[in-house]
């Protein structure tokens, strides 16, 4: 998942909804400048760094957003022993992680960061100054598919740490923030379940509404709630009907999904991961000149779930 700081120029606001009764009430689109907002794409293939892209990189070099909107550290205790694939978000362009493994034990966590080029030597686990006095740093093996890998210790989940990085080239340190994404875990990886469920509330296939809360971006766009929910063998799906129609595309646990444009809204129909838990998911805006993908978080509240009759 890459992320990128752009810079956003519309976005809009809200209007509500509930079992198909639509607000009279909606805002224009506001124009803002300068406002920040990430980026990220749904996939992308891994790619080998040049030794120009980092020599240049203390100068030139974009960074990334990382994490997400109120997101709680998740330690190890929080999870059962283990191996798992986890995303990493990281803030330079540079660093490009093709494969993360995370390693749950008794003692706590460590991550393999898998990386396809040979442009650094070695990461310490803190900043770039450390870095430069530590007598200690971290190495990197080969794997099968020559691919390099270093083991790190993982504090925490959901939370920013600091990283450095040799440079092959240049050997000079460059820092970055990583975050490991406790998101992109299965649940099984869990010992306590993280949200609630259909099947823990209980909900009996059929058409509700459910109060639905957006954040992330510059916070100037809206979704409309109460949302449409379906249970449907034991599933559920929510319809999020943006404040505008400049949205293309949907991404919700790496699955890609598109709308259909209803009086001037981009309306998806999206599965709910989970209630009274803060969903990660994005959404690409045609507002700007170019495309955009901007990162938010869905909150579906169990408690305002109604039944439609």
């Amino acid at each position: 998942m890459k992320k990128t700081i752009i810079t956003i120029s519309l976005l809009t606001a809200l209007a509500l909804v509930s079992c198909g009764t639509e607000s009279t009430s909606s805002e224009q689109p506001a124009t803002q400048s300068t406002t920040t907002a990430s980026t990220t794409e749904a996939s992308s293939e891994p790619t080998t760094e040049s030794a120009s892209e980092v020599t240049t990189e203390h100068a030139t070099a974009p960074q990334n957003e990382v994490g997400y909107e109120g997101m709680t550290a998740v330690s190890a205790d929080a999870l059962n022993i283990g191996n798992y694939y986890i995303s990493v978000d990281s803030s330079s362009s540079m660093f490009k992680i093709a494969d993360c493994i995370l390693h749950v034990g008794e003692d706590g966590m460590t991550a393999d960061i898998i990386i396809d080029s040979k442009s650094y030597d070695a990461l310490f686990m803190g900043t770039e100054d450390e870095a430069k006095n530590a007598s200690e740093t971290i190495g990197y093996t080969v794997n099968d598919g020559g691919q390099s890998v270093f083991t790190v210790p993982v504090e925490s989940l959901d939370k920013e740490v600091q990283c450095a990085a040799l440079s092959a080239k240049k050997q000079e340190w460059y820092g970055r923030t990583l975050v490991f994404r406790a998101d992109s875990l299965p649940d099984t990886a869990f010992k306590e379940q993280r949200y609630a469920t259909v099947s823990s509330l209980s909900l009996e296939d059929g058409e509700y509404t459910i109060e639905v809360e957006l954040d992330g971006g510059s916070g100037r766009a809206t979704v409309e709630s109460p949302a449409k929910l379906s249970i449907k063998g034991g599933k559920a799906t929510a319809e999020i009907k943006w404040s505008s129609d400049k949205y293309d595309k949907m991404v919700v646990q790496e699955l890609e999904y598109t709308p259909t444009l209803i009086d001037g809204h981009s309306v998806f129909e999206i599965p709910v991961i989970g209630f009274d838990y803060k969903i990660p998911v994005s959404a690409n805006t045609t507002a700007m000149s170019t495309p955009h993908m901007i990162e938010y978080t869905l909150y579906f509240a169990s408690s305002s779930i109604k039944k439609c009759e």
